[in-house]
């Protein structure tokens, strides 16, 4: 997809990081934006940037499919047809570092009804909407490298993002199968010196955490620090994507950093071989050009 002004771009997740950055980035290449966010105050700032004559902020919140429904009504109402549509809005329980058992059911239900169902409804709310407009469209879907290695760490947000790449795959085989002129990009970003890790601050209370919020150990938490002041930014993240777009890539990565892990992980299966994972930890100093002085 090159003609960018046929059509707004629909972005959730619009307030912070690569949402906000996918929106400033939809701008520049010439597209009203609709900004959706569960932190509607975040993406009216967001908004301001851009200009109001261009913009559209709907509050929503992606595990609820009435959200999403809603804000389709807005942006056709406001633009007309959308162009472009962005699911990702996504977030990351606290204390990541704990182990898969270790994630209370509150925790599964915030990360899926955010990292996967936000997909699901955005797909099933649009889809029908840009078949019936008949005009070429595009739909990008933020999974994560997460989503593609795995081990111990991040199992509640890894989980989440293995599905939606999954979902991902069949919207794009199920649009080819069709021929419709939609096409399909999964941006699977490596570390992003974003906020997402202080998602802690938009859980909702009917799912807060039993013990209280989830916390690392000061260690962790200096170590992530470390990582974030090396990571690429939200605004190259964006770049990458549609640059991804314009080329019509399905599989958009960030970094190869992750390559060696996705290689052990699939050639353990075709092998039939018990696997070994490396660490998460270890993985991402990699991606932020550091030495791996960590055994987590």
């Amino acid at each position: 997809m090159t003609n960018w002004t046929n059509g707004c771009a629909v972005i959730t997740g619009a307030g912070s990081g690569i949402g906000a950055a996918l929106a400033r980035e939809a701008a520049a290449a010439g597209m009203n934006v609709v900004l959706a966010d569960i932190a509607e105050a975040e993406a009216q700032a967001v908004a301001a940037e851009i200009g109001a004559d261009r913009t559209l902020v709907v509050r929503c919140d992606v595990t609820r499919e009435g959200d999403l429904m809603a804000l389709a009504d807005a942006a056709e109402a406001r633009f007309g047809r959308v162009g472009l549509l962005c699911n990702n809005a996504g977030i990351v329980p606290g204390g990541r570092h704990r182990r898969v058992w270790e994630y209370s059911d509150n925790d599964w239900q915030w990360s899926l009804g955010v990292n996967l169902n936000g997909v699901l409804h955005g797909m099933r709310v649009f889809v029908p909407r840009l078949l019936a407009a008949g005009a070429p469209a595009h739909i990008l879907n933020t999974a994560s490298v997460a989503g593609v290695v795995s081990g111990s760490g991040s199992a509640c947000y890894g989980a989440a993002k293995h599905a939606v790449v999954r979902a991902t795959e069949a919207l794009y085989a199920g649009l080819q199968e069709i021929d419709a002129p939609i096409g399909v990009t999964m941006l699977l970003p490596g570390l992003v010196a974003t906020r997402i890790y202080e998602a802690e601050r938009s859980r909702p209370q009917a799912l807060a955490h039993p013990e209280g919020t989830p916390r690392e150990s000061a260690d962790l938490e200096a170590m992530r620090d470390d990582l974030y002041r090396n990571a690429i930014t939200a605004e190259q993240t964006a770049q990458i994507a549609f640059e991804g777009i314009r080329r019509g890539d399905f599989y958009v990565f960030t970094t190869d950093a992750f390559d060696p892990a996705i290689a052990a992980r699939a050639d353990a299966i075709l092998a039939r071989r018990n696997p070994t994972f490396e660490s998460i930890v270890a993985m991402s100093r990699k991606d932020a050009g550091l030495a791996d002085t960590s055994d987590q």
